[in-house]
């Protein structure tokens, strides 16, 4: 198992493997159907080259990508400063319990502590769900690594 930074020639297995995870969403992952591909592809280039965005890719032992976590630079003054925003995450189902998620996010806590950020936001589910729902089971992954539930963001689609 190995968890490494994504190269700019690995963006269509980052595509790949986020639109796994916005299948397996469903509804909460409609609004990607619309989105410019070209646009979209172009942007990942620009901003992987930048450092402002990161894309962490699990990788099996055949080296076959398996999970990813994508990490984007945010500002805020409350935040003090340059802070990171963990966008998305997502393991592939046959590889989930296997601590895979932990070390995406413990490989983002180290790239936050690099640049000093002194703090690293994940959106949760607007609704946790009831007790055992994916919702819920989400955010008791990362309350278990430290995180604190603070409640979902609005958006403004523009």
């Amino acid at each position: 198992m190995l968890i490494e930074i994504a190269q700019v020639h690995e963006i269509d297995t980052i595509l790949a493997l986020i639109e796994e995870l916005l299948a397996e969403l469903g509804e909460e992952g409609q609004e990607f159907a619309g989105i410019d591909r070209e646009k979209l592809h172009t942007d990942i280039g620009r901003n992987l080259g930048s450092g402002r965005f990161v894309a962490l890719l699990a990788r099996d032992d055949s080296g076959a990508a398996i999970g990813v976590l994508t990490l984007s630079e945010s500002f805020a003054l409350y935040a003090g400063g340059e802070y990171g925003v963990i966008d998305e995450m997502y393991v592939r189902p046959s590889f989930r319990s296997c601590g895979i998620g932990r070390q995406l996010v413990d490989a983002a806590v180290t790239i936050a502590r690099q640049r000093r950020w002194y703090r690293l936001d994940v959106t949760g589910p607007e609704h946790p769900g009831p007790e055992g729902g994916r919702g819920r089971q989400a955010v008791r992954f990362y309350e278990s690594l430290g995180f604190e539930f603070t409640g979902p963001k609005l958006r403004l689609l523009v």
